[in-house]
């Protein structure tokens, strides 16, 4: 009988238990392809029970030979079912005692449809000089890059041994090379902590690094590396320290991260030992650099404490928002955690206008089935889940009394995985004996992990850092309503604003209704937003270049979204621009949509209505 809890996975993982992994495969950037073989230490997960039948997860692969114990089995590869792939079966010809360990050998290729390696040309990097390719598996695209359980349910440790041409980065400590032929190398590391399938990752480019710290180092392409080392170095052992004292000591020995060329889809991908960033982030005066306070405490949230299955994403992304808000309160001051808190309210209604305040989106559990995890994909699980981790914060009587709890809850569930009735029995385990119980009963639990739209308790956050920039938009609001003349507006204005002070004017301009043209071409005329080095900033100044329909910067608008592949910008511009110039938006969308990674590409094409290939 089925008993998964994951509807987003067909393989038979309550079965099946997987000791090990080890991928050794190779790269071939001629035909972009990744091919070779898995292998697993599988044995039965039932106690007494034979195992007599294995199903993976495959999407678009090519599987090419199975072995079990290093004979031949046949195996069956199911017909598609949509999103969720081809489920690959294979049952061995007797079946396997339960207290044996098995060697499962799955021999495979990727296809060209392959949903979770982005090859890049020589010319779609940052330095131009040699190609490059990189992995992107969360939610359920691991299963296009090699048979597997593809769940957050199952955690495994792994080996990967990769041959490239150029120098690899993947998801574990980095064990040297071997085995030098045909002008390449085989690169080797070691994952010891179990990590889901989303967290596989593989890299490979023209890679130069620089130290940031002493248990950091930051990779990318040689042109950029000056630029990243300045903008990390300074925050990133601090980020360390301060999140440690948070919750528990870091179980992952390093943590090192890589700068990827513009068409990554997301800020960052917390890949073990191996986060994946956006080049956006390099904005050059450490403005944006909480995404990587984010990424790291995805350390503890996510990779160390897994959410069971996408529908309690929350889980990962409430919390890692949480503990990055807490690092940064940490370092910077309680007054910047409050004002992070502020734009991430603006950004979670916006989500839910965008969803719908009744969809099932909305709601920080959701119903997967028969639904794609990527669809589900927004803001909100991440703003939801914050403020309800807040409003708990609150309830129980603030950070000196719930922060404790955090290291509880990381040493709990290390290693394991989470669901939100684990989550809600843990805080009682905790905080009952100290009498808190009744604080717990005041919540309405139903209400924040069912009900769907904006969260069901408004926070009160200190408003200091925002204020003047609530106040300046009113008088932009005022100004155009009464239809006065911009010219008075000045740099002066906002001299001295951080580039959060800025973007949440932006976000609050955006709220309202559109402005008359006049005023959109006064604003870059005055504070310059159009040009900024800071995507956060440019990328806010074009939404409400879009929604007054300021034809003027349309070329401008279309030239930076054919460069940036973050989906954070990509999405919403493309929105914005399909409402304002249908045309120019499909039209865009063809002439760019080799350059997105084909998660980003896939969405954008829902969000635009294209439904040809």
């Amino acid at each position: 009988m089925k008993i998964s809890l994951d509807p987003s996975t067909q393989s038979n993982y309550y079965d099946v238990a997987i000791q090990h992994l080890l991928l050794d495969a190779e790269i071939d950037f001629d035909k972009e392809l990744l091919f070779g073989a898995v292998e697993y230490k599988i044995q039965s997960a039932r106690i007494s029970q034979p195992l007599s039948h294995i199903i993976l997860d495959t999407s678009y692969l090519d599987v090419k030979a199975v072995s079990l114990n290093d004979t031949s089995v046949p195996f069956r590869v199911d017909e598609r079912r949509d999103f969720l792939g081809n489920a690959l079966h294979v049952v061995p010809p007797m079946p396997i005692p339960a207290v044996d360990v098995a060697t499962l050998r799955i021999s495979f290729s990727t296809t060209k449809e392959c949903t979770a390696i982005q090859f890049l040309d020589p010319q779609q990097t940052i330095g131009g000089n040699a190609p490059y390719m990189f992995s992107q598996c969360q939610a359920i695209h691991a299963r296009s890059m090699l048979p597997c359980q593809d769940t957050p349910s199952v955690k495994v440790p792994c080996t990967f041994h990769i041959r490239s041409k150029l120098p690899v980065i993947a998801s574990g400590i980095p064990c040297g090379t071997c085995d030098f032929r045909d002008d390449s190398l085989v690169y080797m590391f070691e994952q010891p902590l179990g990590i889901p399938s989303y967290l596989i990752s593989i890299l490979s480019g023209d890679l130069a690094s620089s130290s940031v710290g002493p248990r950091s180092t930051v990779y990318t392409e040689p042109d950029n590396i000056v630029a990243c080392k300045f903008e990390f170095e300074h925050d990133m052992e601090n980020f360390m320290k301060a999140a440690e004292s948070l919750t528990t000591p870091y179980a992952w020995t390093r943590y090192d991260f890589v700068v990827l060329p513009p068409s990554f889809p997301y800020g960052g991908m917390e890949n073990p030992n191996a986060t994946f960033a956006t080049p956006t982030l390099i904005a050059g005066d450490r403005s944006n650099v909480s995404v990587i306070a984010h990424e790291l405490a995805h350390s503890w949230s996510g990779n160390l404490v897994t959410n069971e299955s996408w529908q309690c994403f929350w889980l990962n992304e409430g919390m890692t928002v949480f503990l990055e808000r807490k690092i940064i309160g940490r370092i910077q001051g309680e007054k910047h955690r409050q004002f992070d808190a502020i734009i991430g309210w603006g950004e979670l209604k916006e989500a839910v206008e965008l969803f719908g305040k009744d969809h099932e989106f909305t709601k920080l559990i959701v119903d997967l089935d028969g639904k794609d995890p990527d669809d589900a994909f927004s803001t909100i699980p991440y703003e939801k889940g914050f403020n309800f981790l807040y409003e708990i914060e609150r309830v129980i009587g603030g950070p000196t009394v719930f922060e404790p709890f955090l290291s509880f809850y990381f040493r709990k569930f290390a290693n394991s995985t989470v669901n939100e009735t684990k989550f809600k029995n843990a805080l009682y385990e905790y905080f009952k004996p100290l009498g808190l119980s009744n604080a717990l009963d005041s919540i309405d639990w139903d209400a924040w992990f069912y009900a769907p739209g904006m969260p069901p308790v408004i926070p009160k956050f200190d408003t200091t850092l925002a204020d003047n920039c609530y106040k300046l938009a009113d008088v932009w609001v005022t100004s155009a309503k009464s239809s006065q003349s911009p010219d008075h507006f000045k740099q002066d204005d906002i001299k001295g604003w951080s580039a959060g002070q800025l973007s949440l004017f932006l976000d609050v301009l955006f709220e309202t209704d559109a402005f008359p043209q006049n005023y959109i071409a006064a604003m870059d005329s005055a504070y310059s937003f159009s040009n900024s080095k800071n995507a956060e900033i440019s990328f806010r100044y074009f939404k409400l270049v879009l929604k007054s329909r300021y034809k003027p910067l349309y070329k401008l608008v279309v030239d930076q979204v054919g460069k940036v592949g973050r989906m954070k910008f990509v999405r919403p511009t493309y929105r914005l621009l399909n409402q304002a110039d249908h045309e120019l938006a499909v039209r865009t969308f063809k002439k760019y949509s080799n350059f997105y990674h084909k998660i980003c590409a896939g969405l954008v094409k829902k969000d635009l209505g294209i439904t040809e290939n």
